[in-house]
């Protein structure tokens, strides 16, 4: 009986097709992380006005905490990086969750301006370390063919917190105080502390035994800086503009403020789906993804510079702009992880470090460009050319693979001999995410 039903449950697999693999649970649970992380990055923006007033500081010094947590998250995830080497990557994540619930105690419990900077100082590092790691064991447990599927779904938890984590932190502040958001944030980090230790697989057997200095010798791939050029101006060109466009809505568009918040929502949604399509292709044209997602980012974002007067297109081409702008970022942490070869975990951290440098220098020539005879179509101006130049590096890593590619087809043609080059060298873009959850 067993034996005559197998071929028709056969015949009906390949009639359906091959399905989708599932993601393993553990995927979602960093985002869960990911999702905390980004909240607390970008709740601080909402609650300024709050935080100046309880500890006596001018809403502009009390910007620095923002600042602080940029430059946390580029010294941050590399550094952490080295330092939790010899740890397996559960018990970093765990740790990365302690600490970012110790800084924000110190921050719900300490009215002294510096200390709160320096608790913000620290839980950057600790949330640069939760990224980076959880972008490697994303490619890890999900297998072959899905990497790039799961650290978009890792990177949708960010995307989330931008269209449901920071509103409900603001209305927490008004609720029960801006302390309160830290306290909650803090309680949210303790909960999923048992989450990550109960559903990612214990990598203790797999320590490497590698020094620092040999970990450090990923940096001589030239493939890697390629993706780490595109990490700091996809993301830059984006947050360039993104960073002033409330001042463009409100002063230029002619949308009521009350109104922007809604927009912004639609910035958030267009970017969280992005994400999920983005890591979905990114399974299988990588380097196709990455050359058409700053392309037509760039002719969105040149459009926006010419139609700003206008709400309606204005809102679409926001929200295209999160689509488009933020989507292929989880495929160039995957290319980084995959260039980075025998150091993933570094690769991963030095794309957050990218992305966060890409958008700290792009927002402040931005805030110049505010400034300037341009006003408040600036920022866009200047996101636009920046957006652009992930061109350069997008296109010029394409161009290394092919060529590497057609060098060992030719090879392959003409001698029996093995082929001496890299495993993603002389792989097609269908084949190419393997390489990056084996690496």
């Amino acid at each position: 009986m067993h034996d005559a039903a197998a071929p028709t449950t056969d015949m009906t697999s390949a009639a359906v097709g091959p399905r989708t693999p599932r993601l393993p649970l553990a995927v979602y649970v960093l985002a869960v992380g990911t999702f905390l992380m980004l909240t607390t990055e970008f709740v601080v923006a909402g609650i300024l006005p709050d935080i100046a007033d309880d500890v006596q500081v001018s809403v502009a010094r009390t910007g620095l905490l923002i600042t602080v947590f940029a430059i946390g998250m580029i010294v941050g995830a590399p550094l952490m990086a080295m330092l939790t080497l010899r740890l397996s990557q559960r018990l970093t994540l765990m740790l990365a969750l302690a600490v970012f619930a110790v800084g924000h105690v110190v921050v719900a419990v300490s009215s002294q301006f510096g200390v709160l900077l320096a608790a913000r100082f620290f839980t950057a590092l600790a949330t640069g370390a939760f990224w980076a790691v959880a972008a490697v064991v994303a490619t890890r447990v999900a297998g072959p063919g899905a990497a790039s599927r799961a650290v978009g779904v890792v990177g949708a938890g960010g995307s989330l917190a931008t269209v449901l984590g920071v509103p409900l932190g603001a209305l927490a502040a008004q609720a029960i105080g801006w302390r309160g958001t830290f306290w909650a944030l803090a309680l949210l980090a303790v909960a999923a502390v048992p989450l990550i230790a109960r559903h990612v697989t214990d990598d203790s057997d797999d320590v490497p035994t590698a020094s620092i200095r040999t970990e450090l010798t990923a940096l001589r791939s030239g493939r890697l800086w390629l993706v780490l050029a595109a990490c700091a101006t996809t993301t830059g060109g984006v947050l360039a503009a993104y960073s002033f466009i409330t001042p463009l809505l409100t002063d230029r568009t002619g949308i009521s403020a009350n109104l922007v918040p809604l927009v912004l929502a639609g910035f958030g949604v267009g970017s969280l789906v992005g994400s999920l399509i983005g890591g979905r292709l990114g399974d299988t044209r990588p380097h196709t993804a990455t050359i058409v997602a700053p392309a037509v980012t760039t002719l969105v974002l040149l459009a926006l510079c010419l139609v700003s007067q206008a709400a309606v297109p204005t809102t679409v081409l926001i929200v295209l702009m999160g689509f488009f702008g933020l989507g292929a970022n989880p495929i160039l942490i995957s290319l980084a992880v995959r260039y980075a070869d025998h150091a993933p975990t570094l690769g991963s951290s030095l794309a957050v470090a990218a992305f966060n440098f890409g958008t700290a220098v792009a927002s402040w020539v931005g805030a110049l460009a505010l400034e300037s005879s341009l006003g408040a179509v600036g920022p866009v101006a200047v996101g636009t050319v920046v957006s652009a130049l992930t061109l350069v590096p997008a296109t010029a890593l394409a161009v290394s693979v092919r060529r590497h590619q057609r060098a060992a087809d030719q090879h392959r043609l003409t001698s029996t001999a093995p082929v001496h080059a890299s495993p993603s060298d002389a792989l097609s873009d269908d084949q190419l995410a393997v390489a990056c959850s084996t690496s």
